[in-house]
Order: C-alpha cells, then sequence, then structure tokens
C-alpha cells in the first residue's frame, strides 16, 4: 500500500480554517511539531532603506553590482517571510519544508571523531592551529579514493573548504568580471546573484525577469530538465548541477557526454555542482569526471552538507583538475589555489576530522542511512502530491520534490500554502523564471513533520 495512502485526514474539519483555528486544531493534535524559536530573529539580506534624517555619511560609493540584485537573497526572504506569518499565528505549528536544512542528528561515529580532535585541542600533543589553506593531507586523500578512485583525479587536485557555496564565490573571484555565463533555468540562485556581484551581468530585466548577458538554459518537463544546447550562445562559464537543486532531476551519462563535447567545442569551462550525488538512485554518473574529457574542461564542486548533516559544522571541497588550462595555457587550479590563499585559511580542523570520519567505512555507512531516510520523506512527499493528482518531478535523485501548479504564480502558491497549512516551501520562480508555476518541496525534516505536512497538504488540496 502506498506511504501516502496510510496517511489519515480524518483529524480535520472539512474546512481549510481548521489550519487557522489557534484552538480546535491544535488542542486536537497527539504529539507537537517542532517550530524553533530562534527562527524569529531572522536578518533579511537586503540593503537596509536609507533614512530620512542623515547625520554623517562617508564618500564611499555604493557597489553598483551588488545594487543589481532583486531584494533579498531567496532563502532568507523565506525565512522573513516564516518568521512574519508567526508573528501573525503565534500559536501556529509551523513545518518547514522549504530551505533544504538536515534536521537528523549526525551519526555518532563522526561526531565522536569531531569530539576527539576537540578535546585533543586541549593538550600539547594534540594542539595545532594553522594548517594547509588546501585541506589536510589525509582528508584530500581520502576524497580522492572514495570519490574518484578510477577518474584520475588525484589528492591535489581536491581543495577542501568550508563548503560548496562559499566554493562558488571564491571561483567567481578566479573568473573575474570579464567572463559571459551560463545557467540552467530554474537553478540555485548563488550562481546568479555571485555573478552580478563579480559584475558579469548586465542590469535586471523585469520583464523577462532575467539579467542581461547572462544565458539562461530553460530546463522543463518537454525536455527532461536538460537544455537544448544548440540554442544555447557560447559562454566562458557554464553552471550545471546535477542531481539539480531545485528540479532534482539527473542528467544522463549521454546528456553528460553532449555537454562536455559543447564546453569542448567552445572553449568553455564547466563548474558542476554535485552536492546531491549520493542520493542518486539512477544508473547515472554521480562525477562529471565519469565522461571522457571532463577534465579539460570541468570543475566540480561537493559537499558533506546534505549526506553527514554538515549544514552547520560547514564541510565542502572542489576539484580543479592539472588539465584544466586557461586561454593562454596557464593551469585553472594555480589561480584557484592563490584566492585560496588569499582569501581563506583552510576549513575548520574539527570539521576535516569530522569529515575524515564520514570516510571511513563506517561513517560512510552511517551517512548512506541519513541519506535513505530523507530518500524515505521524499517518497512520502511525491506519493502524496501525485495521490492529489499534481505532476510531480524529482524524487528520485535528489531530496526535493517540483510539483507544478500550472497557471498559477508561485510565490502566490508559497503564501497560499503557508497561510492556509502553516507549510513553508520555496517558489519556484526564486530559481529562475523558469521555475514560476512550481514550488520546491523540501525532504529534509522529522518524519513525524512530514507526515504532518502531507496530512495538511492532503486537507488543502483534496
Amino acid at each position: 500500500m502506498s506511504l501516502a495512502n496510510n496517511l489519515s485526514t480524518s483529524m480535520f474539519s472539512s474546512s481549510s480554517s481548521a489550519f487557522l483555528a489557534p484552538t480546535s486544531f491544535n488542542a486536537s493534535r497527539t504529539r507537537s511539531v517542532s517550530v524553533p524559536l530562534k527562527s524569529l530573529n531572522i536578518v533579511k539580506c537586503v540593503a537596509t532603506p536609507q533614512e530620512q534624517q542623515i547625520a554623517y555619511k562617508t564618500k564611499v560609493s555604493r557597489n553598483a553590482n551588488i545594487a543589481k540584485l532583486q531584494a533579498g537573497y531567496l532563502f532568507p526572504e523565506v525565512a522573513r517571510r516564516r518568521a512574519a506569518h508567526l508573528l501573525k499565528y503565534p500559536n501556529a505549528q509551523v513545518i518547514s519544508l522549504g530551505i533544504g536544512d538536515t534536521t537528523e542528528p549526525i551519526p555518532d561515529v563522526i561526531t565522536s571523531a569531531m569530539a576527539k580532535k576537540s578535546h585533543a585541542l586541549s593538550t600539547l600533543e594534540g594542539y595545532s592551529g594553522y594548517g594547509a589553506e588546501q585541506g589536510e593531507k589525509a582528508v584530500r586523500a581520502a576524497l580522492a579514493s572514495t570519490f574518484y578512485g578510477n577518474l584520475g583525479i588525484e589528492e591535489d587536485d581536491i581543495f577542501v573548504s568550508d563548503g560548496a557555496k562559499c566554493d562558488i564565490s571564491r571561483l567567481q573571484v578566479v573568473f573575474g568580471s570579464n567572463v559571459t555565463m551560463a545557467v540552467q533555468d530554474p537553478s540555485y540562485p548563488a550562481y546568479v546573484d555571485s555573478s552580478v556581484i563579480m559584475g558579469q551581468t548586465g542590469q535586471f530585466q523585469k520583464d523577462v525577469e532575467k539579467y542581461a548577458n547572462i544565458e539562461y538554459m530553460r530546463c522543463t518537463p518537454e525536455n527532461g530538465f536538460f537544455p537544448d544546447l544548440s540554442t544555447v550562445a557560447r559562454t566562458d562559464i557554464i553552471f550545471f548541477c546535477s542531481p539539480n537543486n531545485p528540479t532534482g532531476a539527473a542528467a544522463t551519462r549521454e546528456q553528460l557526454t553532449r555537454l562536455v563535447q559543447f564546453a569542448k567545442d567552445n572553449g568553455s569551462i564547466i563548474v558542476y555542482d554535485s552536492a546531491y550525488a549520493l542520493y542518486m538512485s539512477d544508473e547515472n554518473p554521480r562525477s562529471i569526471f565519469e565522461i571522457p574529457g571532463a577534465k579539460e574542461v570541468a570543475i566540480e564542486t561537493a559537499s558533506f552538507s546534505k549526506y553527514a548533516g554538515f549544514t552547520g559544522v560547514r564541510l565542502g571541497w572542489t576539484v580543479v583538475p592539472k588539465q584544466l588550462l586557461f586561454s593562454d595555457g596557464f593551469p585553472v587550479a594555480k589561480d584557484f589555489n592563490r584566492i585560496v590563499c588569499t582569501c581563506f585559511n583552510g576549513a575548520s580542523n574539527i570539521s576535516q576530522a569530522g569529515g575524515l570520519a564520514c570516510l571511513s567505512p563506517e561513517g560512510f555507512e552511517a551517512m548512506q542511512e541519513v541519506i535513505g531516510f530523507y530518500k524515505e520523506n521524499t517518497k512520502i512527499i511525491v506519493e502524496t502530491f501525485k495521490s492529489l493528482g499534481f505532476k510531480v518531478y524529482g524524487g528520485q535523485n535528489a531530496p526535493y520534490v517540483w510539483v507544478h501548479f500550472p497557471g498559477r504564480n508561485s510565490w502566490d502558491v508559497f503564501s497560499e500554502i503557508l497561510e492556509k497549512t502553516h507549510i513553508v516551501t520555496t517558489p519556484g520562480s526564486g530559481f529562475g523564471p523558469g521555475g514560476e508555476g512550481f514550488i520546491r518541496v523540501s525532504a529534509f525534516g522529522h518524519r513525524e513533520n512530514v507526515l504532518e505536512a502531507c496530512r495538511r497538504f492532503k486537507q488543502l488540496y483534496n
């Protein structure tokens, strides 16, 4: 029997107002849904409006590129609306399936290693200060053997960092402002926003909801969420995420082979985001370097965040092969190393101890169990929306479910769900114009919260 079909809706009345009743709804619950109170203190990442009376101002001009950015970064904006909702409904039991933040405890085999390292720092024998900016040798070697064992990637091709998102911005500093870029549409907003900040783009064009000078590679259900490369203009940099955030789609070997050849034909560099590779269920490549010739045109960035629950611990890595060269023949890795050494003092030694434990046989098995838990959550969400008649994408190879609301504005759907069910999702248009009409539902949540959310979805849309 379908997991979703086991979700009872008998605890609700036929009216959606049951979700808003401060007494009967909450009184009927047999268990509480966790709502972190600290979320009330959210800072929206936007420029503060200029006050009417200014006592003093400097003579320093504002960065014109930052001024191009539209409103706040997507996820702080979602958090701001969540906080406003809680002010309106202080007794609401809000369930967050919006930002992709992990919720389950880090396995003990991993935290024990971090605790041991932390305690060792209080001893003369175990203390260490600054480490190598590129990461500890043992961690780099373990990453090379675990993820790239037969792919020709060596440990000195790997740079350990405080997360893939941070490395995306460091790579942008390497590329500079005089490059052109392409991005999947929809895609993780950090690619576009960092390009705007670097000065690679023109102004935001409100009529098409796009920045000028960015090549938006439309990814839709009709093309299997893989762009028609014959219609894509040549750019210097191509950002590509697989499995994709937000659609959950994973590129096949044949598709990635075409992408690599496209980059070679155009002399482009692919920045390949593989942050969700271990969620792959299909027999698709987990690394771009499984594709012949990719080391000459690609960089890969990855993270422990969604594997081991390291969203707060912070640990990731980026692979820059020696074979990847700029047009003058200079190795990209050498410039990236220079930026890393200038802008970064290396990942935390405690985090790296945890990363090394993740890559041990016991730690890797424990990570797979946590990933399996989130994949079960994904199945529950997928089955729920399918049972309600929605077109649902993703979920098979990523912890995200991409739900279609034809003809609807994504932010309107987000607001409707939040207002009537107290559930936070993410509007698809926040990932680019190609996401309009969709919402992303994250599978990161405690099981009881996911089950409860699915009951509320069924009550709202049955």
